[in-house]
């Protein structure tokens, strides 16, 4: 386990943001592994399933092999604090899985894949890379982010009770830790995706907050 401490410190959390000119480095670097004439698709497997910020003409279900969804990336400023960390997902390596790929419209300019690119690669927690997802019968090259785990971010492997007391209690610039899963599990669950571990966190965390509200 990884602990936390690090994510207490706001002037390190401020050194690590990555300026804009190593953000359009990175960004001309992925793009430059793809063909110009190749359609984008991005693999969402997080808040880019029910929030991706950017137009696409076409979503299908699809799986990734090699990763699995994981919360063991601390949130400091979207879903928690520097003093109150919150829990966000990334991929780690093993196993699978199932999310959602977007077609990006091929209008989508290089300004719109910034604010993609300042959303999740600001403080270095991700590292982009293109996989292949498996949809039905299509395999489709998509581009989605990986655990950085170089980064002050990463928590690696938590115990159940620590994530349920990060999720339950922590709060950020978008809201709480808490409404990232159980809206991440909605989507899941929408899409007739089965996350069993997501669906236990959730329950878990459900349960906390309850009885929490019984004894306030």
């Amino acid at each position: 386990m990884r602990s936390p401490l690090g994510c207490h410190d706001p002037a390190r959390l401020e050194a690590e943001r990555l300026p804009a000119e190593a953000l359009d480095r990175s960004l001309d670097e992925v793009l430059a592994g793809r063909g110009a004439r190749e359609p984008l698709w991005i693999f969402a497997y997080g808040s880019l399933m029910w929030n991706p910020g950017l137009a696409f003409v076409a979503k299908r279900v699809g799986t990734v092999y090699g990763f699995h969804r994981s919360f063991c990336l601390w949130s400091r400023i979207n879903r928690g604090t520097p003093e109150r960390p919150g829990l966000v997902l990334t991929l780690e390596r093993g196993g699978s899985c199932r999310g959602l790929a977007f077609r990006l419209a091929g209008s989508t300019s290089r300004e719109e894949l910034r604010a993609l690119w300042r959303r999740e690669m600001s403080l270095g927690s991700y590292r982009p890379r293109w996989i292949d997802c498996h949809a039905g019968a299509e395999r489709i090259p998509v581009l989605t982010f990986i655990v950085n785990r170089g980064c002050s971010g990463y928590a690696g492997k938590l115990p159940v009770e620590a994530m349920v007391q990060a999720i339950a209690t922590a709060r950020g610039k978008f809201g709480s830790s808490a409404e990232y899963l159980f809206q991440t599990q909605a989507t899941l669950e929408s899409h007739g995706i089965l996350d069993a571990r997501v669906k236990r966190l959730a329950d878990r965390v459900k349960a906390h907050l309850a009885n929490a509200a019984a004894l306030a």
